[in-house]
């Protein structure tokens, strides 16, 4: 009978629910990550709106949650950076179709958490450690944590802007390079998932610079997902609807790579695909996830022998 107890009380205490683990993923960047997505300009009248048109794989989901400009969580819904980039109109952008995709490739995730700080038209030199849209997204980042949970990916889709002058477009890479590094200290998390987008578009004419700088980076844990070829709104610069959602996907795949599936993989690094910087796995989601439970199930067994 002692047995049978101490059976069920072990049962009982490695069953976590999957919902009270939250995977808290930072949305930042410029424009494109913010969403523009169904944001056009009225010829006419010169006024920009949002057409409201939302695909059904952005819609809102229970287990999607989103932290506000007020640093509380709340149920996701697009526009996710409305009160983040709160001068510009906002429409869809890749989080929501990112979270819907790993919640329906990856069954018991958990809770996904986004973080949005992006801010439209921003360089990279402005999102430089101790500068003020750094400080901004590391408030946001820690504030997420207060209520648990485990920042699981930086998301990243940046570089428009430094398309403009040819001094910014050289630099891009080490300042990039830098500025993931910072995030990675600061968070304590050196092997901390990235996924950056290379561009699809720029505002100047050395696009082309800065995209190799973005597909030439090398740092462990870092993934490349290639935008060029999505399609654009007409101002031809920023994603259409579709095309976020798209991106969005590919974006939650690269994410999954990291993330162990209930058949065991080898953790070799995939083959590269064309314009795609290599990509070197560290599956650090099964021992977040593994530790607790090894620990409780420890504690048990030694009050039980004690």
């Amino acid at each position: 009978m002692g047995s049978l107890l101490v059976l069920v009380i072990l049962i009982q205490a490695l069953a976590v629910k999957p919902e009270a683990y939250k995977n808290i993923f930072i949305l930042a960047g410029q424009s494109n990550m913010a969403g523009r997505g169904g944001v056009m300009e009225d010829t006419v009248t010169g006024i920009t709106t949002w057409d409201g048109v939302i695909p059904p794989q952005c819609n809102p989901n229970p287990s999607i949650l989103r932290l506000n400009a007020k640093l509380e969580w709340v149920e996701a819904q697009e526009p996710l950076h409305q009160d983040i980039d709160a001068k510009k109109i906002n429409g869809v952008g890749p989080g929501m179709a990112f979270a819907n995709s790993i919640l329906n490739k990856r069954e018991g995730f958990g809770v996904v958490g986004l973080v949005p700080c992006a801010i439209g038209g921003t360089n990279i030199s402005q999102w430089e450690k101790g500068k003020v849209l750094y400080k901004h997204m590391m408030r946001r980042v820690k504030a997420s944590l207060n209520e648990g949970g485990s920042i699981r990916a930086l998301l990243w889709y940046q570089g428009e802007s430094d398309t403009l002058n040819i001094n910014d477009a050289h630099s891009y890479q080490t300042r990039i390079h830098k500025f993931f590094i910072d995030v990675r200290n600061d968070l304590q998390s050196p092997l901390l998932p990235i996924i950056q987008v290379a561009l699809a578009s720029g505002q100047g004419p050395y696009k082309d610079i800065v995209r190799q700088a973005q597909l030439d980076i090398d740092l462990l844990n870092l993934r490349t997902v290639d935008a060029m070829g999505l399609s654009l709104e007409p101002s031809g610069l920023h994603l259409t609807t579709s095309a976020q959602v798209n991106l969005g996907q590919m974006m939650g795949d690269s994410f999954l790579q990291f993330v162990p599936s209930s058949i065991p993989q080898q953790l070799v690094s995939p083959t590269s695909k064309r314009n795609e910087a290599p990509t070197r796995l560290y599956n650090c989601a099964y021992g977040n996830n593994i530790f607790p439970l090894f620990i409780r199930f420890v504690t048990i067994l030694s009050l039980f022998f004690l």
